[in-house]
Order: structure tokens, then sequence, then C-alpha cells
């Protein structure tokens, strides 16, 4: 007897247990509007920044990395410290230290890399006009800089990784064909202390 009681009890419970929940469950309403257009999400991607740095060094930092493929710190340390032996980050620079516009430096190199030939002056020049660029300016010289077609022939090697500061000075002089040397991989070394990745 006391078996047959045992499943009588379970079927009493299990069937009030069944009916319960169809009292509470109410029906899930979509709440999405007709014209919701999803969002594209850009997965978040490291770059290298420089806290200490000027903002006209963080201004070219940022855009060498969103403009090309580099992504070794040294590279980008040594393109930096040749800058800096250049112009000291100066665009309004002419040959000499005078703080000219474009038009006013009639000799020698101008600008953040000392556009020296007459060619790759007038180029600035040119491009600047072509793409609503002050040539005077840190903007209008950066934009030149990274697409000027020296610089380009020689980026592959900047965009290749885990070559030391010493190493990327190689296409550093090619881009560059400086007259001396200067302080220029002592300040790229620097700049490998000061570059952060986040």
């Amino acid at each position: 007897m006391r078996i047959m009681s045992i499943p009588v009890i379970s079927t009493a419970v299990l069937g009030t247990a069944l009916a319960a929940p169809l009292f509470w469950v109410t029906p899930a309403v979509d709440e999405t509007p007709d014209d919701a257009t999803p969002i594209a999400v850009e997965p978040y991607v490291e770059s290298w920044r420089c806290p200490d740095c000027t903002p006209e060094e963080q201004y070219v930092l940022e855009k060498l990395q969103e403009k090309t493929r580099i992504s070794d710190r040294n590279a980008l340390a040594t393109i930096m410290g040749n800058i800096k032996q250049e112009s000291n980050f100066r665009a309004n620079i002419c040959e000499g230290g005078a703080r000219v516009s474009y038009r006013d430096c009639t000799r020698g190199g101008y600008g953040l890399i000392q556009w020296t030939s007459v060619g790759r002056y007038n180029n600035l020049g040119k491009f600047a006009n072509k793409y609503g660029y002050d040539p005077s300016t840190l903007e209008g010289q950066t934009a030149y800089m990274i697409n000027e077609s020296v610089f380009q022939r020689y980026l592959p090697m900047f965009e290749g990784n885990g070559q030391t500061v010493t190493q990327y000075m190689v296409p550093a002089y090619y881009w560059l064909g400086w007259g001396i040397k200067g302080n220029r991989e002592l300040y790229a070394y620097d700049y490998t202390k000061k570059l952060v990745l986040s």
C-alpha cells in the first residue's frame, strides 16, 4: 500500500508544478525599433603613445601610426629622433633657425625634415596646394612627409619589426640624406624610453 501512494502523490505534485508556470509566464516583447541600424564595432588596437612628449611630437607619432603600418617602437623612435635633429618638430623653420613661412625660406632646408632639394621643397608646396594645407604648418608637413615619394620608397623598411634603432637608421639616412648625423640616434634611443604601448 505504501508503494501505491507514492506515485499518486508524485503525479499530483507534478501536475500542480506543471500547471503553475503557465500562470506566471508572459510572452517576450521585441522592443527593437524597425529602423535600427547595427553599429559596427571596431576592435581596439594598441598603439604607441608618448605622454611626456610635446603636442607636436604626439601629433606626428599619432599620424605615423594612423597612416602607415609602422608598429615597431624602434622604427617610430628612429623617425622621431631624426625629425628632432632636423627641426625639433618646428614646421616653420628655415635652415639656420629662422622662423618663417614656406615662401620666405629662400635657401637651405625647410620644415620638419628640412626639405632641401628644389624638387622636394617645391613638392611640399604643390602637395599643400592640392590638398588644402598650409605648407608652413605641422599638419600640412606631416601629411606631405608621410605621402612623399621618397618616404614611401623606404617605408617598407620601417614597417618591419625587430630591428634596432641603429639598423633603422639606414633607411632613415636614405630617406633624409643628412650631411651631419648629429644627435639623431641618441634622440631616437631617448624616444624608445618614452614610448609606451596603450
